[in-house]
This record gives C-alpha cells, sequence and structure tokens, in this order.
C-alpha cells in the first residue's frame, strides 16, 4: 500500500511538471509581445490668445522742414534742438538789405507809373471838355445855317452867305467827330496806364513779401528736431536751416513682413512700451498701413498714433508694439499628442470604439497645425471635436495597430 501511495505521488509530480511548463509559456509569450500602453485624451474646443510684439520708432505726427524762400546770409538763428516753438514765431533772420533795395526801386517805379496814368487821366478828361465845347458849337452852327437858308430863301441875304453858315456847320460836326476819337484814344493810354500800374502794383508786393521771407518763422507748433544752417551761412532759396516737428501726438513706425500684416487691421489697438518709460503703458491705434513695401528689406511700414499731449515722448525712441491676436474657437490638443513635425507630416493616433477589454485600433490621420502657445497647438484640419486621440504611447504606433488604454486611462474614462 505504501508503494502504491509512493507511485501515484511520483506521478502526480510528474504530470504536473508537464502542466505547468505550458502555462508559463504562454504567459511569457504575452509579456514578450504587450499592446501598447497609451493615454487617451479628448480633443476639445478652446481659443489661443497670444500676444505678439514688434519693434518700431517713434516719430513727430507732423514733420517740416523750415526751408528759406529767399537768397542771403543767415544773420541769426534764436533756437536750439530741442526748443518748443509756436505757429508763426521769429526763429532766424537773413540779411534784408538787397531785398529792401529792390522793394525801394518798385516803389520809385511804380509811383512813376502812377504819375503817367494821372496824365493820362488828365488827358482824357481835357478831351471829353473839348468834345462837349464842339457840340456846342455845332449847335449854334446848325442853328444860324438854318436861320440863313431861310433868310436866304426870302433873299434876306445872299445864297453864298447861306452857304458858308451851311459849310461851318459841316466843319463842326468833323470836329466834334475827331473830339470824340480823341476821347476813344485818351481811354485807351488811361486803360494801359491803369494795366502798367497795377503790374508794378503786383511787382512792389512781391519784392515786399520776399523781403517779409527774410524772417524765419515757424509754420508749426512743435520742438526743434534739427538745425541744418548756421549764423553767417550763405542761405540759397530752397535750403533747409532747421527741422520741426509736432509732437503733441505721435507716429511708431514698425516695419513688418506680408505675413505678419494678416493679422493686423486699420483701427486696431497696441500697448505700446518704451525703454525710456519702462514704468508707463501707452496705447496706440493703426492708423496707417503703407501701400508700398520696402525694395530692400521688403518689409511694410505700419503706423500707429500714439497720443502726446504733455510731450514727454521725444522722436527716435525705441518702441516695442504689442498686439492681442484676435482668437477663434478651434480644437486645441497639448503639442506631444502631434507626430511627425520634424518630417513636415504632422499627424495624431485616432481611437475607433473602445471595447469592453478597454482595447482599440488607432487610426493615423493627418492634421493641419496652427498656432502654438505655450505646449498648446491649434488644429484647423484632421481632427474633430469630441475625437478621442493618442496623448502618449508606450511604444511607436502604426497605423491600424491595437492598443490598450493606460490604467490612468482607464480612470479618466470612468
Amino acid at each position: 500500500m505504501a508503494r502504491f501511495t509512493l507511485a501515484l505521488l511520483l506521478l502526480i509530480s510528474l504530470t504536473g511538471c508537464t502542466w505547468f511548463p505550458q502555462e508559463s509559456a504562454e504567459s511569457e509569450a504575452a509579456e514578450e509581445n504587450p499592446l501598447p500602453s497609451v493615454d487617451v485624451a479628448v480633443a476639445e474646443v478652446d481659443s489661443l490668445s497670444r500676444t505678439t510684439e514688434y519693434v518700431g520708432t517713434t516719430r513727430p505726427i507732423q514733420e517740416v522742414s523750415l526751408r528759406s524762400q529767399v537768397e542771403g546770409r543767415l544773420l541769426s538763428l534764436t533756437v536750439e534742438v530741442g526748443d518748443r516753438v509756436t505757429q508763426g514765431q521769429g526763429i532766424g533772420q537773413l540779411d534784408d538789405r538787397l531785398l529792401a533795395a529792390s522793394v525801394t526801386e518798385a516803389q520809385a517805379q511804380l509811383a512813376a507809373l502812377q504819375s503817367e496814368l494821372a496824365r493820362a487821366q488828365s488827358q482824357l478828361n481835357n478831351a471829353k471838355i473839348s468834345v462837349q465845347r464842339a457840340r456846342i458849337q455845332l449847335a449854334q452852327l446848325q442853328n444860324d445855317a438854318r436861320r440863313f437858308t431861310e433868310l436866304a430863301a426870302v433873299g434876306g441875304i445872299s445864297e453864298q452867305q447861306a452857304e458858308s453858315a451851311r459849310t461851318a456847320a459841316q466843319v463842326a460836326e468833323q470836329e466834334v467827330f475827331a473830339a470824340q476819337e480823341q476821347i476813344r484814344l485818351e481811354e485807351q493810354a488811361v486803360a494801359a496806364a491803369v494795366g502798367r500800374v497795377a503790374a508794378q502794383r503786383a511787382v512792389l508786393t512781391q519784392q515786399q513779401q520776399r523781403q517779409a521771407f527774410s524772417q524765419l518763422t515757424s509754420p508749426i507748433a512743435g520742438i526743434v528736431l534739427a538745425k541744418s544752417s548756421e549764423p553767417g551761412d550763405l542761405i540759397d532759396p530752397g535750403q533747409e536751416v532747421l527741422r520741426l516737428g509736432d509732437l503733441s501726438s505721435l507716429k511708431v513706425i514698425v516695419p513688418l513682413s506680408e505675413l505678419e500684416l494678416t493679422n493686423i487691421r486699420l483701427g486696431q489697438t497696441a500697448t505700446i512700451t518704451l525703454d525710456a518709460f519702462s514704468d508707463r503703458r501707452f496705447q496706440g491705434t493703426v492708423t496707417n498701413i503703407s501701400p508700398v513695401a520696402d525694395e530692400e528689406s521688403r518689409q511694410i511700414p505700419l503706423e500707429l498714433t500714439l497720443p502726446n499731449p504733455n510731450g514727454d515722448i521725444g522722436s527716435g525712441l525705441l518702441a516695442r508694439a504689442s498686439f492681442q491676436s484676435r482668437p477663434q474657437p478651434r480644437v486645441v490638443i497639448p503639442q506631444e499628442a502631434i507626430q511627425g513635425r520634424q518630417q513636415n507630416n504632422p499627424h495624431v493616433f485616432v481611437l475607433d470604439k473602445i471595447s469592453d477589454n478597454r482595447q482599440a485600433q488607432v487610426e493615423k490621420r493627418p492634421i493641419q497645425v496652427g498656432t502654438r502657445l505655450e505646449n498648446r497647438i491649434e488644429i484647423l484640419s484632421g481632427l474633430q471635436p469630441g475625437d478621442r486621440f493618442v496623448l502618449s504611447s508606450s511604444k511607436k504606433l502604426e497605423d491600424g495597430a491595437t492598443v490598450r488604454l493606460s490604467i490612468l486611462s482607464e480612470l479618466e474614462e470612468n
């Protein structure tokens, strides 16, 4: 009996040795090729708002070059760079002695022409008086001619006397015509004299204006930005003497590329900071976008207007303009979920229906990416809200691969 029991135990032990190795082999095979464990997330819609900063330069809202309109030696300048000036303020003087002599000469010529006009008008008046006298004499002689003709008809006087009276009347009529013609000639002379006087008066006005131009005055209220000439210099017409700027408002000129301009529009506001005023923030508005790009840099000047009522901010300062983007609701996912960006083939792995044992197949889906903010990226196409996508995987995935949800994903699903 003892031998039977020992044999039975030996058989059981041998049989056990044939079962357990088979189960262990299957377990080891499963452990050698486990399904990839993946963390899963759900695509959601969000808006990425970001701030983009560009560097520009402050300029006066209006910049004027003060140029001389006449030739002359610069005698004085009463302002320096940085001085404030008002509109119409005298800020310099040119030597006007030659201009004053021209004015005196023009005045003398005008006086001479005015004397000629007075003589012409006097002669016209005399001609008009002569016409009146001739008409009176004509009327008297015509009466005499009629009376003598009547007397000759009744024999009171000879026909010769009557004929002489008629001839005298005809001569007087011709004298009236001649006097009237003289009036016409004198009127023409007066008109010509009036024209010469008017022309000379215009010359005098021009010379007086030229003399007035010898005093340099500020055309705007602002600040002296630069001096181009010094007292003693001989100034030609059109030569710059000073450069003035209106700093009641400022322009911030920011060069941008064509792509950068796509997110900026007229009227958009920006926060402007300056190194000289590091503790202050200013508000600027886009007032002009140049239609012409710089030929060398190919950049387009963008102009922002910045109020400067106290004139604290100067010209030529470095300015930083920060624009807040206009976000649109889009699908947003973590950057780590996107594969293939370095190969210009961005894609994500999307899960189909998840089975009861927490397994699913993945689909390799190409996507188009948009704005990036920190570690989040907009998806422009390829992924819809609610899609489950692989956030991370324990193994490299291929299209159609079967995966298993990680414990973390299972907890989130539950």
